[in-house]
């Protein structure tokens, strides 16, 4: 489609885009995220510039960079013929990504033995808290945060930033799978098994902290319903666009 034909479908937002462009494709971004962590857009459903832009008021251009970034961040697949899609990670996908995140908290979590100081320690300990107010509140996407934040901040405690960069995307991998395929009467994340770990830390026990940590990541994985179903939704009642 021309730029021209772009504008002209966006007219009635044309000053909201020239004011804060990056604003409302923040908007778009967050609106889609919150969305899938919150299981209501499930895996492969398609989304279309053309649904986003008369849902959001904006040009295409718009849609196209908030595309981009969920593309960028794992959230979106872009497929040829098909267009953007919620992500869809297949079953041998998630094994790939849960094994490299074995192995790679393997190597972490001696050094957070070695190197966490009291302050780190507290800080886990009360992001256990703030976990268990978000699952027993119902706040979901809340709840699968704090679950990643807990492990990067562990990461951040053994003192290795590259180790920790890795986590990064591999956490991120693995919320947004388990946003997705979470089996609704399993507990992907238990509050108590976070509690364990940070006990083994703090008191020293390296052995003891690996193998917590190795059994909650299989524990974590085998708690994921995995599906191929393909789901047609009515996007206006999904995304929170006010």
């Amino acid at each position: 489609m021309s730029k021209k034909s772009d504008d002209t479908a966006a007219a009635p937002a044309r000053a909201i885009v020239k004011r804060g462009s990056g604003v409302v494709d923040q908007k778009i971004y967050d609106s889609v995220l919150k969305a899938v962590m919150s299981q209501r857009l499930r895996p492969g459903t398609k989304l279309t510039e053309a649904s986003l832009c008369e849902l959001f008021a904006v040009s295409r251009t718009i849609v196209r960079k908030a595309i981009q970034r969920l593309a960028h961040d794992h959230i979106l697949e872009l497929r040829p013929n098909r267009g953007a899609i919620i992500a869809q990670p297949t079953p041998q996908e998630t094994r790939e990504i849960f094994a490299a995140r074995r192995a790679i908290e393997a190597a972490i979590v001696p050094l957070a033995v070695e190197h966490a100081t009291r302050t780190q320690i507290s800080r886990l300990r009360q992001i256990v808290k703030e976990e268990h107010a978000s699952f027993h509140s119902g706040d979901h996407a809340k709840w699968i945060r704090l679950g990643g934040e807990f492990h990067i901040l562990l990461s951040e405690s053994a003192g290795n930033p590259v180790l920790t960069r890795f986590l990064r995307e591999l956490v991120s991998r693995c919320s947004l799978i388990i946003a997705l395929y979470q089996a609704p009467n399993k507990t992907a994340c238990p509050n108590d098994e976070h509690e364990e770990l940070i006990n083994a830390i703090a008191t020293g026990d390296a052995k003891q902290a690996v193998r917590l940590m190795n059994q909650h990541l299989i524990d974590i994985e085998r708690a994921l319903l995995l599906s191929d179903d393909e789901h047609e939704v009515n996007l206006a009642d999904i995304l929170d666009i006010a």
